[in-house]
């Protein structure tokens, strides 16, 4: 596959880039970074996004930075607006790694090609987590409980996601695949309008980020079923992973990242990694994340590239089982 050998020759070149010094060859700040973020405002990921865009401001590597959000396309549009933009630093897209990692197998028109970003730093780890809301009866409590209703409801039997293609939608379709239990894909322009459907009934369940759920299991308007991680969140200790319940392959702990475009300086790269990664040692933005369920979580550009590696060679096969193309 084309896309397959490209991508991993860029994964080498990334690393490569991420090992020198942000001194080396980089030594006036930018005037304004601009952080693309592909969803809505309000959500779990723009949090990651405004609280960076906050610290790095007035740093070596930028002295203003701002977020712009470019919802639509599952987060595509963020990152094809990114693989046009100047490779000098000023632009970055924070994307779910999905939007690199798995959307290739997913859209054989995609605009963009995994080599066309750079990563520069992975921002926050997330969990996903299934929830109910008042469409679905009082008494389902349990995963189990949810799956038997929908079963024997099968008109009724909905799950909205952040959008077709994503991590999300692509969990709840395994988690359909796995249980033998059909559920019907509602998608979304982001997180916020499935979850405002979610409360509201006009959908049964929803896959998402399980942060942006916590407001809404305050007030006992959503029930969070299952999350998505290897472990449980740390947010949502009392709520099982779908690997304890018996499916351990909807398994995801999805990651924002920050890129940059392809053929940025490797100098600019690194500059841009260290005021991002002092930003997410920050207690105040570790404290503002954990608001919404999300870990702060920086790292290298090798480590992001290693990890975003392994996230393309997993998911290649399960796209194929569960048989979701754009054309689908």
């Amino acid at each position: 596959m084309q896309h397959r050998r490209q991508f991993l020759h860029t994964l080498g070149g990334a690393a490569a880039m991420g090992a020198l010094s942000p001194l080396s060859a980089f030594a006036q700040a930018i005037e304004q970074v601009k952080i693309m973020y592909g969803f809505p405002a309000g959500s779990a990921g723009d949090t990651v996004a405004r609280r960076v865009a906050e610290k790095i401001a007035g740093t070596a590597y930028a002295k203003g930075a701002y977020v712009e959000n470019k919802p639509g396309a599952g987060g595509r549009i963020a990152v094809e607006t990114l693989k046009n933009s100047p490779p000098d630093g000023s632009v970055l897209t924070l994307a779910p790694v999905s939007a690199i990692a798995v959307y290739p197998y997913i859209y054989p028109k995609l605009t963009y090609k995994p080599e066309d970003v750079t990563p520069v730093s992975i921002g926050a780890i997330m969990f996903h987590g299934l929830a109910v809301g008042p469409a679905v009866p009082a008494e389902v409590k349990t995963l189990k409980d949810f799956l038997a209703w929908a079963k024997a409801n099968p008109a009724q039997a909905s799950y909205g996601s952040p959008g077709a293609g994503s991590m999300p939608h692509l969990l709840g379709a395994l988690l359909g695949m796995r249980s033998g239990v059909e559920l019907k894909h509602v998608p979304y322009r982001g997180t916020v309008p499935s979850i405002t459907d979610l409360v509201g009934g006009q959908i049964a369940a929803a896959m998402n980020p399980s942060g942006d759920y916590l407001q809404y299991m305050k007030n006992g308007r959503v029930r969070v079923l299952a999350t998505s991680g290897k472990k449980r969140s740390p947010y949502l200790p009392d709520v099982p992973t779908f690997t304890e319940l018996g499916y351990p392959d909807v398994t995801s702990e999805e990651w924002f990242g920050f890129y940059a475009p392809a053929k940025t300086p490797a100098a600019v790269l690194a500059s841009a990694n260290a005021a991002i990664n002092a930003a997410l040692k920050d207690k105040a933005v570790i404290d503002s994340l954990a608001l919404v369920g999300l870990v702060a979580h920086g790292t290298t550009a090798q480590d992001m590239a290693a990890d975003q590696k392994a996230e393309f060679e997993r998911w290649g096969p399960l796209v194929k089982q569960i048989g979701f193309t754009a054309e689908s």
